[in-house]
């Protein structure tokens, strides 16, 4: 990275992702982002490949005691990724992933509505999907998303962000088509060291990229 912060905001990095995946002529018939902070790199990807943009929700599951450490990640149609690393160094109380699971996968399912303002999913089988997010650490709610994505019979899925690890990068690349990622640093301390502006994104703001 020459010492310096990639991206000046999420809108920048959607639009030197959109560019980019224009250059390796990637075709989709649909766009998903993962909210909130994928949507305004999706409405600038959707706009550049000429297709509709929606979203795919899910949320994660959090370890006994650490909630910020994914033991697995839930999408509102209940597919599910298990971080199986996770569950070898340390014994997960199955009773406790199946309830976290539960209660994970309602909560994406209301946002997903909320974001759609009850409008019907996207027909997504034999569609060619670009999923985005505006970076990826371990994956979790990422994996999470391809795994519904197989399950609801996508032709093609590409999976698009600005930066990731390397070895998050390569496990992403084995569940799906294709991956680009503009920057894959070797020191990674966060998705939003790469950022000058990295500000939370809110709800209103995230539906907003979909009108």
């Amino acid at each position: 990275m020459s010492g310096q912060t990639p991206f000046h905001d999420r809108t920048d990095a959607g639009e030197r992702l959109a560019a980019e995946l224009r250059e390796r002529d990637v075709e989709a018939d649909l766009v998903l982002a993962i909210p909130r902070g994928g949507l305004p790199l999706g409405r600038p990807v959707a706009d550049e490949l000429g297709v509709p943009l929606d979203v795919v929700v899910a949320k994660k599951i959090g370890a006994p005691g650490n909630p910020e450490y994914a033991i697995g990640a839930v999408a509102s149609d209940g597919s599910v990724w298990r971080n199986e690393e996770a569950f070898r160094r340390r014994p997960v109380d199955e009773e406790y992933f199946r309830r976290k699971r539960d209660e994970e996968a309602e909560n994406a399912r209301r946002k997903a509505e909320r974001y759609r303002e009850g409008g019907p999913e996207p027909e997504v089988a034999g569609k060619r999907v670009v999923l985005v997010d505006d970076g990826v650490a371990t994956g979790s709610t990422a994996r999470a998303c391809i795994e519904q994505l197989h399950n609801a019979g996508a032709e093609r899925i590409v999976l698009a962000v600005p930066v990731g690890p390397p070895e998050t990068i390569e496990e992403l690349a084995k569940i799906t088509d294709e991956v680009v990622c503009l920057e894959r640093p070797g020191y990674f301390t966060g998705v939003g060291g790469f950022y000058r502006r990295f500000d939370q994104v809110s709800d209103e703001e995230a539906i907003a990229y979909l009108e």
